[in-house]
């Protein structure tokens, strides 16, 4: 009777996880680049009450296990890393990538990657995200455009020149990272991501140019927006309702047999 009632324990617990991703999911359906999440179960150790028996020459037949199954547990939390729709914002340094490939930008110290290409210029001319981390080129260098440029391009597959005094700079490319398991990234917030040693970041480190390794290429004026699917996200979160209902009401029914037979006492 005990094993019921932390079975369902166990269940409730594995749907308020599950809830909780969902809430995040929802919460970020119009974040630049988000990846929704994803969450699964396992069952836990079974209790073995009697062990599986083979047939005996010319006795009784094979019997199979009995086994009592204690409850539920949590198997994983995904990143699913989807491609999200792209809104077009006609600004010339919001970045879409169509592929595998993300950005990468750094702090000065540390290496983070990225989706979301809302970028801009700081007053030295250097391309920076919403908090300031330099994008990188395909040389892991910071890519500059010169404050007193009259003009600036970049093209889909990464070239970036400006032109200053009628003379064009030197082009430069964006660089992008690519994983051969982007599931193994660990999400460090404001949108970025950490390498980890499960993500296995390809190329030896070493950058992307767009159009090239398979990373993808950039689409200029337009941002890839989040993989939420709402309609999804709701059902889902029915079905987290649903579930942790009905192991409250295992607990409940437990509870009720257990009075029963205290009551037996009477």
């Amino acid at each position: 009777m005990l094993r019921s009632m932390y079975s369902g324990i166990s269940g409730m617990k594995g749907f308020q996880r599950k809830l909780d991703v969902i809430g995040n999911n929802i919460a970020n359906v119009n974040t630049t680049g988000f990846k929704k999440g994803r969450v699964t179960f396992q069952d836990m150790m079974s209790q073995t009450s009697a062990a599986a028996s083979g047939a005996v020459q010319g006795g009784k037949g094979g019997t199979n296990p009995m086994q009592v199954g204690l409850g539920s547990k949590l198997a994983t939390i995904d990143t699913i890393h989807t491609q999200g729709f792209q809104q077009t914002t006609d600004r010339p340094l919001d970045f879409a990538i169509e592929g595998d490939g993300m950005f990468a930008v750094t702090d000065g110290t540390n290496t983070f990657y990225t989706r979301a290409g809302n970028f801009s210029l700081d007053e030295n001319g250097d391309i920076v995200n919403a908090q300031g981390y330099y994008l990188l080129d395909t040389n892991n260098n910071h890519i500059n455009i010169d404050p007193n440029a009259e003009d600036f391009s970049i093209q889909s597959n990464g070239t970036v020149t400006y032109l200053k005094d009628g003379n064009q700079s030197a082009p430069v490319t964006i660089g992008l990272a690519k994983f051969s398991n982007p599931e193994g990234l660990e999400k460090v917030g404001n949108n970025l991501y950490r390498a980890t040693d499960n993500s296995g970041l390809a190329n030896n480190g070493a950058l992307y140019a767009p159009e090239s390794g398979g990373a993808g290429k950039l689409v200029t004026g337009a941002l890839e927006m989040s993989n939420v699917d709402l309609s999804e996200e709701f059902t889902e979160m029915i079905t987290a309702q649903r579930g942790f209902q009905a192991n409250t009401r295992i607990i409940t029914t437990s509870d009720e047999i257990l009075q029963e037979l205290v009551n037996l006492k009477r």
